[in-house]
């Protein structure tokens, strides 16, 4: 009986080690997932929650803008070079972004005030998408006036680091990125406050 008893005793304390082992490796890996939701990109503008390395800081203010060519939603070529002389404000999304969906017509209601001073250019993430009707839908939707190209291949979402979307960067009449970029939607006021910096 003590032998059985001896016995019973051990396996139990076997399965309650077994046990809080798994317990304790469940725990270090939520931990450490958790603390990737941290800000590491090093990007002081950054809002919301996206694991991404340092080296993805993006196009800093200073650096050319890379130029591009795109197909865009209405069958035309559009390169970023072509509006060399003008403001540009160059911003990443996709349709089934909730934040790029607060931003959008805050973009269009600032576009119709200002188009003449800046051009808003608003690159599609397509290779996010499940297909670019969706985007035609979406842009029809909502009489969205701005350029919107396809970034079919994420070739340059890649070049631009766009990790989070939205994103959108400042360019001046020069070409250059001129402001910090800013990862999470903007509003009417924050996009009056770029235009007003770029020269």
């Amino acid at each position: 009986m003590f032998k059985k008893m001896f016995g019973l005793m051990i396996l139990i304390v076997l399965a309650g080690v077994v046990i809080g082992n798994f317990i304790e490796q469940k725990t270090e890996e939520q931990g450490d997932s958790k603390t990737n939701i941290n800000n590491e990109s090093g990007d002081s503008n950054a809002e919301g929650g996206a694991i991404a390395p340092i080296e993805s800081i993006g196009i800093e203010p200073g650096e050319p803008a890379p130029d591009f060519e795109l197909e865009t939603l209405d069958g035309e070529a559009f390169r970023l070079s072509d509006l060399q002389g003008k403001k540009v404000i160059l911003n990443f999304w996709y349709t089934w972004c909730p934040p790029c969906r607060e931003e959008m017509p805050e973009m269009q209601k600032f576009y119709e005030e200002y188009g003449d001073e800046v051009e808003i250019v608003a690159v599609n993430m397509t290779d996010k998408e499940k297909n670019v009707q969706d985007v035609a839908d979406f842009i029809a939707e909502f009489s969205f006036t701005y350029v919107v190209p396809l970034d079919r291949k994420a070739t340059v979402s890649e070049e631009y680091n766009i990790y989070a979307a939205p994103t959108s960067y400042f360019i001046g009449t020069d070409g250059i990125v001129q402001q910090s970029r800013k990862i999470g939607p903007m509003d009417y006021e924050f996009m009056e406050e770029m235009l007003h910096k770029l020269n």
